[in-house]
């Protein structure tokens, strides 16, 4: 399993728009790209992704920008990650309305999937962005 560079990126604005958090300015896509290393395009495609799931508020215009929706503890990194890739989903079994496996009739593994998938999710779902924003120890 391997986040695309899309999801990645969305992690590495995220923790620093986390590090801005209690700051009465609200960011702006330039900050964060200067900050990140993150292109402008990327910055803003993101910013765009992360707004339409909920985990950031923007403002357009003289004075606008953008800031956490809710307080970094309360972000997971699965709620990331679906925000820029859609719902996690290990397999194509575990997807609601897939049907295209060749195997699905006879697999004695699908029933199974669900579990792994959603222990995968849990453990993602376990990690905070305010976590994910601090200095390691």
């Amino acid at each position: 399993m391997r986040l695309s560079s899309l999801a990645d990126y969305a992690v590495v604005m995220m923790s620093a728009a986390a590090r801005h958090c209690g700051s009465a300015a609200k960011l702006n896509a330039t900050t964060l790209a200067d900050e990140t290393g993150l292109p402008l395009p990327t910055v803003q495609k993101l910013v765009s992704r992360l707004s339409a799931g909920g985990l950031i508020e923007s403002t357009r215009g003289t004075g606008g920008g953008f800031r956490l929706s809710r307080p970094a503890a309360a972000i997971s990194l699965a709620e990331i990650i679906e925000a820029v890739e859609g719902p996690i989903a290990l397999t194509a079994c575990v997807e609601e309305g897939r049907h295209d496996c060749a195997l699905e009739g006879d697999c004695r593994v699908k029933p199974h999937w669900n579990a792994v998938n959603g222990a995968v999710r849990g453990a993602l779902d376990g990690v905070t962005l305010a976590s994910l924003s601090r200095m390691p120890a």
